[in-house]
């Protein structure tokens, strides 16, 4: 988004109310926000023309689907060449394991949000998907002992 819409106190309380439930029905949201709900629907249509409003999604339990244990990794890198940062970005991508993959400013070079059900499927995941990875130089796992705030 090149440029950024101005947001007032009602568009900022029509997000924080969505944040808390997508779902809410337009005449629900413009109760909650002290609308009536037709100009309530013309903000909340402008919000994500704007693309503020980027979607909305369903906040699944990861115990329900089989990835009641997360693991954070950080990854360095050995490799300097394009070519294969590009083919390593790809891969670690692709796994289906991987909930968030981000490139970090100076060490670690990225940082991996790893789900799976268990230690034995987190062990099969680190040696049989990132052990041995071209590029790859140093894997460091990181358990959560207690989640005190999470926006997912």
């Amino acid at each position: 988004m090149g440029n950024e819409m101005h947001l007032d106190a009602i568009d900022r309380e029509i997000l924080f109310h969505l944040r808390q439930d997508g779902r809410l029905t337009n005449v629900e949201l413009a109760k909650r926000v002290g609308l009536t709900p037709p100009p309530c629907l013309r903000r909340l249509k402008r919000l994500e023309d704007a693309g503020v409003i980027a979607g909305y999604r369903a906040v699944i339990d990861p115990k329900a689907v089989g990835r009641g244990l997360e693991v954070m990794i950080d990854i360095e890198v050995s490799a300097n060449d394009l070519k294969t940062i590009e083919n390593l970005e790809k891969t670690l991508a692709s796994y289906d394991e991987v909930i968030e993959f981000r490139r970090m400013y100076g060490r670690p070079d990225y940082f991996l949000r790893v789900a799976v059900a268990d230690d034995a499927a987190y062990n099969t995941f680190l040696t049989g998907r990132l052990t041995g990875l071209p590029g790859i130089l140093r894997v460091e796992s990181h358990l959560t002992m207690k989640k005190i705030k999470t926006d997912d």
